[in-house]
This record gives C-alpha cells, sequence and structure tokens, in this order.
C-alpha cells in the first residue's frame, strides 16, 4: 500500500486501517506480534511518529496491545463494535 497524500484520512489512519483490514482477513492473527516500528516505517515510507501514532490508534481501538519492550501484538478479543453497544428494547 502507498500513503495517498491527497486522501481526507491522515497517514497514520491510512496505516491503521491496513492493519485493521490485516487482522480482519487473518493475516495477522490474534496473540501473534504486528510488524515492528522499523518494518512499518520501511514498508509505508513514513516516519517512525507516523507509525507509533497508528499503533497508538489500534491499540485505542482495541485491536493490539504492547508489552514493554516484548513489541505489539493482536489483540485476543476483537473489539466491540457499535452494533455490540446498542440497547435492548
Amino acid at each position: 500500500m502507498e500513503i495517498d497524500y491527497g486522501s481526507y484520512l491522515p497517514p497514520y489512519r491510512q496505516i491503521a486501517a491496513e492493519l485493521i483490514a490485516d487482522i480482519e482477513r487473518g493475516t495477522l492473527r490474534p496473540g501473534r506480534a504486528i510488524p515492528s516500528e522499523p518494518q512499518l516505517v520501511q514498508r509505508y515510507g513514513v516516519a517512525r511518529a507516523t507509525v507509533r501514532r497508528a499503533v497508538a490508534y489500534l491499540r485505542d481501538q482495541g485491536y493490539v496491545f504492547t508489552i514493554p519492550h516484548r513489541g505489539t501484538y493482536v489483540a485476543l478479543e476483537p473489539p466491540a463494535t457499535d452494533q455490540d453497544n446498542t440497547p435492548d428494547d
């Protein structure tokens, strides 16, 4: 994937969207490490800060978790969707 700098989505969100798609497709499996920051920097041709922001976004959304000095891993359970939070009437 190449970053589209003309897109309404900022580069970190484009990277996050691609990684989310990989998680949902099963390319990145639960409990397994995602590519390292240097690998993602090289893959997407962006600054390390952009990759860190993308990973932070994934973490905030519940797609990944980070173990300090070990790496970032795909969450064992997928994050809840808005549909899961609808009231039962």
